[in-house]
């Protein structure tokens, strides 16, 4: 019995032995400082680690991912004599993770903006700032306004300014009010279509819209001619006011909505354009990146 016990750990042993050709192996068990007769107990559970990690070092992201778990590294731990595994995320998924939690508190800040939370220390947003000011004084439900096509650098502070408006409008004037981020929204459709018509018929009817982060997209025929064209359309064609919100200027955003080359798809896109032109006004921001 004991004669079986040592062929058996020296089988074991070999195997390690073997494993340990693979740098990760070696580099794991020297990092745990455990002993051969400790990790050759685990031998496979190693190279499972190491083959993780080779995969790790040849990601160029999320979407090239080819471990067990989806932006995790299976990873070995010694605690109190005794070694286990664990899933840890790898570099892009903790990224993903902070840009979700910037995000979040982003909207969450948004959400509950009030003019009076506005810093007016910056001269760069004077121009913004008034004219934001005599839209809220002036405005009454009679009269067509148009909205603002905001555009400036990232992190400026753009969609905070039109929804700390849109928010003192909605508390002042009982104005009904839709933020809406473009990207997500076609995201969502694309996931469940037996929404679209509710979603669409209410960005269509809502009094005062905002498309935030337009050209953030990924363009298609769908996302601009259906669903953007037709939100926008819908809006001028009934005397909607309409803001926007962007990191690119109308030229830039023309542009951007060009799919190919082709003469179609240049009307199309100037088709787009020439709506948001007549609901807004363009008006440039650069200013501090404040998501810093």
């Amino acid at each position: 019995m004991k004669l079986t016990g040592k062929v058996k750990e020296q089988e074991l042993l070999a195997n390690l032995k073997k494993a340990c050709e693979n740098e990760w192996v070696s580099k794991l068990i020297n990092k745990l400082k455990i002993s051969p007769h400790e990790a050759c107990k685990v031998t496979s559970k190693l190279e499972d680690c190491a083959l993780e990690l080779e995969h790790c070092q040849k990601c160029k992201g999320l979407f090239m991912c080819q471990n067990s778990y989806s932006g995790y590294i299976k990873m070995p731990n010694k605690n109190n004599d005794k070694i286990y595994f664990t899933y840890v995320p790898c570099k892009y998924l903790k990224k993903r993770q902070e840009e979700i939690n910037i995000k979040n508190k982003i909207v969450h800040e948004n959400e509950y903006a009030r003019m009076k939370d506005i810093d007016v220390s910056d001269k760069k947003r004077a121009k913004v700032i008034k004219w934001l000011d005599d839209f809220f004084e002036n405005y009454n439900f009679k009269d067509n306004k148009k909205g603002l096509y905001l555009y400036g650098n990232f992190g400026c502070g753009k969609t905070f300014l039109i929804s700390a408006l849109l928010n003192e409008l909605n508390a002042q004037k009982q104005v009904s009010i839709a933020n809406l981020y473009f990207p997500e929204l076609l995201r969502t459709l694309k996931n469940d279509w037996n929404i679209y018509e509710e979603k669409i018929n209410y960005y269509e009817k809502v009094d005062i819209l905002c498309i935030d982060d337009i050209g953030a997209e990924k363009v298609s025929d769908w996302g601009r001619d259906e669903v953007l064209g037709t939100i926008l359309q819908s809006r001028m064609n009934n005397k909607k006011t309409t803001f926007f919100t962007s990191n690119l200027s109308l030229d830039e955003l023309e542009a951007h909505f060009k799919i190919n080359d082709s003469v179609e798809d240049s009307l199309k896109s100037r088709r787009i354009m020439e709506r948001i032109k007549q609901l807004s006004i363009p008006l440039e921001l650069i200013s501090e990146n404040k998501r810093k």
